[in-house]
């Protein structure tokens, strides 16, 4: 045990059967010293840019010129044959005028949505109506024709039906029922307005459109989003007043919904009525109140300004809408023009068409309400 204890360490024997101890560590290190020298000599002494990955070269054929349809639009005219089912044989197809007269006039462009191009302005919601570069309004551009009934002297009645454009098929069908020389006015609400405004215009009618101005009961009545408030700033209003111009186009000018309050307070309609004269539209009061300063502001703006006389279905039974078409008849024989108001409801529209039928031959005109504007 002596022995043991005092022998010197190097001097001492590996017992049999214990494991050698071998450098792992600096094993590891040496292999990886190795890979990364590899790695760098290959770099440097082999010219690959692709790096070692397999390539194939491929001739590129190319196909310029080897569409023949193209290639003959492109060098010389063609013959398309159209679907007979939409071009039947036999039919023709009818140009569009030129002009700015007419319900489908153009102006270097179809009259396709209702607005000529140079009498649109652009706005973030949309063309609002302008005074053309030529000086052309909107009213005298959008106008119905009515030269021959104003030169024949005799009197004249203009109806206008309003609520147009919510309901698709209800304006489509009043649409074909009415006379040309009706004016049609629609609400700014419908999700169809572009197509059945311009279905009313290709017909041959005016159309105008309805703004909502507040009635003295608001908000318990409300005529509909984007109304016209009073004590508002002018800018909100007119910010309003350019969303609903924005709903369609090719209107003569506007008419009020309701807007009892807001037609009495000069303060807040002044601008809006300055408005409408800088872009050329006209306006028509529907009668509803008779402190209504519009005729006032219109005159001072230069806008052609109307005012309805008569409700004519103010109750929508037959018997009473024709008896007020008579009061309205007995009111332009008077006074040599009349102006009545009427509702969108189907009996509505079926005692005007009735009615009209036989007014010439009474000695009354049907005219347009753009020609009783002044």
């Amino acid at each position: 045990m002596a022995n043991d204890l005092t022998t010197p360490l190097t001097g001492r024997k590996r017992k049999s059967g214990s494991r050698p101890h071998l450098p792992i560590a600096r094993t590891l290190f040496a292999l990886l010293a190795l890979l990364a020298i590899a790695f760098v000599l290959r770099l440097v002494l082999t010219d690959d840019p692709n790096g070692g990955r397999p390539s194939e070269e491929v001739a590129i054929t190319s196909t310029r010129n080897s569409n023949e349809i193209a290639n003959e639009v492109a060098t010389g005219p063609v013959t398309i044959t159209a679907d007979p089912q939409q071009f039947p044989a036999g039919s023709s197809m009818t140009a569009v005028p030129s002009g700015t007269t007419g319900a489908n006039s153009i102006t270097g462009l179809p009259d396709i949505f209702g607005a000529l191009p140079d009498l649109s302005e652009e706005t973030s919601d949309g063309p609002i109506p302008r005074v053309s570069s030529t000086g052309l309004t909107p009213f005298a551009a959008y106008s119905r024709p009515a030269g021959e009934a104003v030169a024949s002297g005799l009197p004249m009645v203009a109806v206008i039906v309003t609520g147009l454009g919510i309901n698709e098929q209800g304006s489509l069908d009043a649409i074909d029922q009415l006379p040309d020389a009706v004016t049609l006015a629609f609400a700014p609400y419908g999700k169809t307005l572009v197509t059945t405004v311009a279905a009313a215009r290709s017909a041959g009618h005016e159309v105008l459109l309805e703004i909502p101005l507040e009635p003295f009961d608001f908000p318990q009545n409300d005529p509909g989003p984007q109304t016209l408030l009073t004590g508002e700033p002018p800018r909100a209003n007119l910010e309003k007043l350019f969303w609903l111009m924005a709903r369609f186009g090719g209107y003569v000018g506007v008419i009020n919904n309701m807007g009892a309050r807001f037609t009495a307070a000069a303060t807040d309609f002044s601008p809006i009525m300055e408005e409408l004269g800088a872009r050329g539209l006209g306006y028509v009061d529907d009668g509803s109140s008779n402190r209504s300063v519009a005729n006032q502001l219109a005159a001072g703006n230069k806008v052609p300004f109307s005012r309805a006389d008569l409700v004519i279905d103010a109750n929508p039974a037959r018997q009473s809408i024709l008896a007020a078409l008579a009061s309205l008849e007995a009111r332009a024989l008077e006074n040599g023009a009349a102006i009545g108001i009427v509702s969108a409801l189907p009996i509505s529209v079926a005692a005007i068409a009735e009615w009209s039928r036989e007014l010439e031959s009474r000695g009354i005109m049907l005219v347009p309400a753009s020609a009783l504007m002044k």
